[in-house]
């Protein structure tokens, strides 16, 4: 694989999502940059992917991401990252499986990333089932915080933050459900807003 046609892919790429506001398929890669083989596109892919200039979404047609430039993301909407459990603790999804329209009334420090939440341990605070919950991207929270948490490294899930004595406090807001206590928790990320699709 050539480096040339490589570069020749990424700016077809990037010039694509700048006119369409959509990825392009690996078909129209094919005819934009005139390769016949879509395994040929995918290699290509895999290769810019790797080096840090793309990513890609398992199994969706449309979905990557430019990470050239964070103006480039920022265009293609916020990052659906992948289902979060409101209730029972899901297996945290790293791969980008869509985009979402949010357009924040401030700035944030972090990078902003969105979660669909599954369960009603949140309802007391008007966090629904199948919302999709607006992240702030940081590792540190107060108490009080509504924050995205991973608990032992690899179950992510949506709840009040407190720490307390030598341990971690992870509150639903569902009078009906316990809290989660843990020794070691992971900050993904703050709640900074919501999106409820009718």
């Amino acid at each position: 694989m050539s480096e040339k046609r490589s570069d020749e892919v990424f700016d077809f790429i990037k010039e694509y999502i700048q006119e369409e506001k959509v990825a392009p398929s690996v078909r129209e890669i094919c005819d934009g940059v005139g390769i016949r083989s879509t395994s040929t596109v995918h290699r290509y892919l895999h290769r810019l992917e790797s080096e840090g200039r793309i990513r890609m979404a398992a199994g969706k047609n449309r979905a990557i991401v430019l990470l050239d430039s964070e103006e480039d993301a920022e265009e293609q909407g916020i990052p659906l990252v992948g289902t979060v459990a409101a209730g029972i603790p899901i297996t945290a999804v790293e791969n980008i499986t869509d985009f979402v329209e949010f357009f924040p009334d401030k700035s944030y420090d972090g990078k902003l990333f969105a979660l669909r939440v599954r369960g009603e341990s949140m309802i007391n605070i008007g966090i629904l089932d199948g919302d999709i919950v607006i992240v702030e991207q940081t590792s540190y929270a107060e108490n009080g915080d509504v924050v995205v948490a991973l608990v032992d490294r690899c179950e992510a899930t949506v709840k009040t933050f407190y720490k307390e004595n030598g341990h971690y406090r992870l509150q639903p807001e569902n009078d009906d459900m316990d809290p989660i206590i843990v020794n070691d928790c992971e900050i993904l990320g703050k709640v900074v807003s919501l999106i409820r699709y009718f």
